[in-house]
């Protein structure tokens, strides 16, 4: 539960950040019409309670030879506590998997992995998710063009 409610001011200074996180204290107070003190105590209040998490540098994986992207469902063999727990263990130590979300219907998890190309990815499919056990089936969706990619939440 979180501390505080969030009032206009503090919105618009969340929404200034997702545009541009590497705004100056002194920047950001201009844009949201109060002095930099209290601003910077808001940040602070903001950063503390969790309603920002980080501050990242969005990269671009098509100069970084990562552009490669496909969604990949899984399917366990079988659900429970510990199996599920063990899967996720191991997925967060793949650096390939960038994102990964436990999905009600048909699979149980969707995956978003980055790569180099078709053939890096199959080698993927092969020597690290098929040393998992507990995996029974994979589905994979190749991206074929980027339509809309945002980190930024509607405030």
């Amino acid at each position: 539960m979180n501390e505080f409610v969030l009032d206009s001011t503090d919105l618009d200074i969340l929404r200034c950040l997702q545009e541009n996180a590497r705004l100056t204290t002194k920047e950001l107070a201009a844009r949201v019409n109060l002095s930099t003190t209290p601003v910077f105590e808001r940040l602070k209040r903001l950063e503390r309670s969790g309603f920002i998490k980080k501050y990242v540098a969005v990269l671009d994986a098509e100069k970084l030879n990562l552009g490669f992207v496909v969604f990949c469902s899984v399917k366990l063999k079988q659900m429970s506590r510990e199996v599920a727990r063990t899967f996720v263990s191991i997925i967060r130590d793949i650096p390939q998997v960038a994102e990964c979300y436990n999905i009600s219907g048909e699979y149980d998890y969707l995956l978003k992995i980055h790569a180099p190309d078709m053939k890096y990815y199959n080698e993927f499919i092969i020597n690290v998710l098929g040393t998992i056990d507990s995996i029974g089936s994979i589905l994979s969706s190749f991206v074929m063009k980027e339509i809309k990619n945002t980190h930024a939440l509607s405030l």
